[in-house]
């Protein structure tokens, strides 16, 4: 009997080992990208499209952690926007800019919010631009929630911003554009 209870005892132990592991398994990939952020700084106010374009590079290692190359050269550009970068192709991977349509009622949220949702899905990061401060910032989405929410990661400086509620934030705006981006084969 004490066989019976032993083997029982540790039958259930390794079971609930070996679902606690399970659970605590984390995607490299996103370990990685969380690795990217934290190791990236938005250099000048205005920064913020280079910088979010940056943190992308470095996501595919194209560039080092150490690579602020499309920063410096913009620094505090006033008139900038996603059109700067559309259609461009840095370290092998061209980005696009979609969405580019008035913020309005008529705005199709949900037509942009599948395009998320597809990009993520493939594997890639999003690039958003979301209202702050009385202007708007750029963020990368790099995943969708189980409620099907979007997280998205911006740096201001050295501090980390994270959003949670992305989508909520684009309905109240009325809409927003965002930037896509294709990499060669095998990357």
């Amino acid at each position: 009997m004490k066989k019976v209870l032993l083997s029982l005892v540790v039958l259930m132990s390794t079971s609930f080992v070996y679902h606690s592991k399970a659970q605590t398994q984390k995607d490299d990939n996103l370990e990685f990208f969380d690795t990217v952020i934290n190791n990236h700084n938005q250099l000048f106010q205005m920064s913020c499209i280079p910088s979010a374009v940056e943190m992308i590079l470095k996501y595919y290692k194209v560039v080092d952690f150490d690579f602020y190359g499309l920063q410096k050269e913009w620094q505090n550009k006033a008139d900038g926007s996603f059109r700067d970068f559309d259609n461009k192709e840095l370290y092998g991977i061209t980005f696009t800019q979609k969405f580019v349509l008035p913020r309005d009622s008529s705005f199709p949220v949900d037509s942009l919010f599948q395009t998320i949702e597809n990009e993520l899905k493939s594997g890639k990061k999003v690039i958003i631009s979301l209202p702050a401060d009385g202007g708007w910032h750029m963020f990368v989405i790099c995943k969708q929630t189980p409620d099907g929410d979007f997280v998205s990661y911006s740096k201001l400086g050295s501090h980390t911003l994270i959003l949670r509620n992305t989508k909520e934030i684009v309905k109240k705006s009325n809409g927003t554009e965002i930037m896509t981006y294709r990499t060669p084969p095998g990357m």
